[in-house]
């Protein structure tokens, strides 16, 4: 149109509108990185000067040889293997005399009679076993019927007992407390671990 001026937007190019980022020096990081290395050499020196208490060691400990495991032998039993016993058709009293060639008494907690009664009719046989007048029934003062914490509670504290268990778990964690025997079930029998020149012959 006449009198009208024509207009041009005038060409950008778009590599000049991407952001360029512009890296200013802060004086402060140096010293924020100083402060750091103080703070961590710090802290490796309380680590250093910090009192570790190691758990004191029975005194009826030689080296890894636990003195007082003597006949009649102590045996702590364990909710599944009343149960796995007689799956194998295993007498617990005579199958631990054939196991150690000595005398035996089979002991159970309040924690593992308490699971037992809580399993109910399945495991009624295992109760009645359980319930045998052969065996010394131990009385538990804490609270709670979790049996493993039980089993593993009372020989640390005492270490004169065997632990007669399959569970693995269990096995585990006996077999970080040192002295202290397990015995399982291995090809219908008993066997027993870490308890030296005792056992029947494989």
């Amino acid at each position: 149109m006449p009198g009208c001026e024509s207009y041009r937007t005038p060409y950008i190019n778009p590599s000049a509108l991407k952001y360029k980022p512009q890296f200013i020096s802060n004086p402060t990081s140096n010293n924020s990185k100083e402060n750091q290395l103080k703070q961590k050499k710090i802290q490796d020196a309380q680590k250093a000067k910090a009192v570790r208490h190691v758990p004191q060691v029975a005194s009826s400990l030689f080296l890894q040889h636990n003195t007082a495991l003597v006949p009649p032998y102590r045996v702590l039993i364990d909710t599944n293997f009343i149960n796995f016993s007689l799956q194998n058709k295993l007498d617990l009293v005579s199958g631990m005399m054939d196991c150690l060639y000595a005398k035996c008494i089979p002991c159970v907690t309040d924690c593992v009679m308490a699971e037992l009664e809580k399993l109910g009719p399945r495991y009624r046989v295992a109760l009645r076993i359980a319930r045998d007048p052969r065996f010394e029934r131990l009385p538990c003062s804490h609270t709670g019927t979790y049996a493993d914490d039980c089993l593993v509670q009372r020989v640390t504290s005492h270490k004169c007992y065997i632990v007669a268990t399959c569970d693995r778990e269990l096995r585990r964690r006996v077999r970080q407390i040192p002295g202290i025997p397990l015995m399982y079930i291995q090809r219908r029998r008993y066997a027993i671990e870490r308890l030296p020149d005792q056992g029947a012959p494989s």
